[in-house]
């Protein structure tokens, strides 16, 4: 897109379709395999702690010099509406193959346990999000480079007169990732779909594109 089409600024407006993609580097070369669909979003928050942003050298009475600012650190805040038990599993590195069947009368339950044999592996994500500028709708991938989910619960309130909404919150170490450069986070150019946006974050994560969104 030519961005010099955009007005001076552009506005926040939505978030969607968190993918993620186990994460590998090898010489210098970083690799996504599995991509999936994470669940369905509710809200992203970064927080970002930079290196040298208080490092000022101050010359006659004023701060004349700043260190260079760079990112050091960060934590991803995630709302989903509840995770599928393959990306529970897929996040919090248990094996897919793992259960714990607890007979029930004639049938069968399968438990998914927490344990030592978890691996919590990096992973990439992306985000989708939706901007307006003059007017019109455009869309933004946003690629975390490499990510390692914290361990998380999920708290839960006894439904009332009204149902309450009770999402899930996961919160993840943002870290650089295994490249030259150490990026951390990528972002597209502003896109004029959805659609566009999901497969541009589909191929940075090693996936092939899709012809509709998935049905939510």
């Amino acid at each position: 897109m030519d961005e010099s089409k955009l007005a001076r600024g552009q506005v926040v407006t939505g978030f969607s379709f968190p993918q993620v993609a186990l994460y590998s580097a090898e010489n210098g070369v970083v690799t996504y395999t599995g991509v999936r669909d994470l669940a369905r979003g509710v809200s992203v928050n970064p927080q970002i702690t930079v290196a040298n942003g208080d490092n000022i050298l101050y010359l006659d009475n004023r701060a004349a010099e700043r260190g260079k600012p760079h990112f050091r650190t960060g934590t991803l805040g995630l709302g989903v509406d509840g995770l599928r038990v393959a990306s529970e599993k897929m996040l919090m590195g248990i094996p897919a193959s793992a259960s714990n069947p607890v007979t029930v009368g004639s049938d069968t339950v399968n438990f998914t346990a927490y344990d030592e044999d978890q691996d919590i592996p990096y992973v990439g994500l992306s985000v989708i999000v939706q901007v307006q500028s003059n007017g019109i709708v455009y869309y933004i991938g946003f690629i975390y480079r490499k990510l390692q989910f914290n361990t998380f619960d999920v708290p839960a309130t006894t439904e009332g007169q009204e149902i309450d909404w009770q999402t899930q919150s996961l919160s993840a170490q943002i870290l650089t990732d295994d490249t030259a450069a150490h990026a951390w986070k990528w972002f597209s150019e502003p896109l004029a779909t959805e659609l566009a946006a999901y497969n541009a974050c589909r191929a940075a994560l090693g996936g092939s594109p899709v012809e509709a969104l998935p049905i939510v």
